[in-house]
């Protein structure tokens, strides 16, 4: 999700995260390695159970 920054995110644990970006991307996914924001961990494609490679 997009939002106009900068931006003040509170999280559940009481700490703060902070970006002074213009737009931000906030993750929704639960994927980023920088949660909350947004790092386009989504983008990569899950494995396929019961695949096999040739």
């Amino acid at each position: 999700m997009l939002m106009d920054g900068p931006v003040e995110i509170l999280m559940p644990d009481g700490t703060v995260v902070h970006s002074q970006r213009n737009v931000v991307a906030v993750c929704l996914c639960k994927r980023s390695k920088n949660y909350p924001l947004c790092d386009t961990s989504h983008r990569r494609k899950a494995a396929v159970r019961g695949a096999t490679s040739s």
